[in-house]
């Protein structure tokens, strides 16, 4: 009974959770279908706090290193959607890539120790959409890029690893490196070479919200299994998982 209670009490946390991060969602990018900048602009800032619950419920405390390292990343990426609003120009760019780079160099550090469970590292031909989209990316924005050039790179660098070591975390997770890899490509391809698609900024977000989603979604799901590399944080007796039962 009191297993029952717990298991109930999970669900419907994971549900409200769930139904906030989703109505938020929907509002941000109906926002961007319309053109109601406005509401766009205040629900990209709820993006990340709504998400957050969702990693905490699916991933209960104690909190393995992994799932640490993912929430110091979604915090620095809130920042990253929330303090460009306070400069201006030029200055509010280079804060948003300060930091999500902080928020990449989180994730990079979060994903290093499952390395060897990349496919992309197992089978190294299938680094080369990776290298060639980064290639490309840096030769189209390098004219217009003038002294960005070298932190654009490195941010590029650290999200080319990111994108590489969440493969080794799970399958849900490696595409949501892909996602972040192509939403920011999508960034600089519109700031530095004026190739923006038609509803530029509903695409980036869409690709950068499903990209964090399915971040938290499969570190989650690594939680589940217990696949702590660094061996710090593996299932708690008692603690309900993802699925509603208690990890034995």
């Amino acid at each position: 009974m009191r297993t029952r209670i717990t298991q109930d009490r999970w669900g419907g946390r994971l549900r409200a959770a769930v139904l906030v991060y989703g109505a938020v969602v929907a509002v941000h990018l109906m926002s961007h279908v319309v053109g109601a900048a406005g509401v766009a602009n205040v629900t990209q800032w709820l993006l990340v706090p709504a998400l957050v619950p969702v990693l905490v419920v699916l991933a209960p405390a104690p909190h393995e290193r992994r799932v640490r390292l993912v929430l110091v990343g979604l915090g620095l990426s809130w920042l990253g959607d929330s303090a460009p609003d306070l400069a201006d120009g030029s200055t509010a760019f280079l804060v948003m890539v300060a930091f999500f780079m902080l928020a990449q160099v989180a994730y990079v550090v979060a994903f290093a120790p499952d390395w060897r469970g990349s496919p992309l590292l197992r089978r190294p031909w299938l680094l080369a959409p990776y290298a060639l989209l980064f290639v490309s990316l840096v030769a189209a924005c390098a004219p217009a890029a003038g002294t960005l050039l070298a932190p654009v790179v490195v941010y590029g660098l650290l999200l080319l690893a990111m994108s590489v070591l969440s493969s080794g975390v799970s399958r849900a997770a490696g595409i949501g490196g892909a996602l972040f890899f192509v939403s920011d490509a999508l960034i600089a391809l519109g700031e530095f070479a004026g190739l923006a698609l038609p509803r530029q900024g509903l695409w980036v977000m869409a690709a950068y919200i499903a990209a964090q989603t399915l971040l938290v979604v499969g570190v989650a799901a690594a939680r589940r299994r217990g696949a702590e590399p660094s061996g710090g944080g593996a299932r708690m007796r008692g603690v309900p998982e993802p699925d509603g039962r208690p990890a034995s």
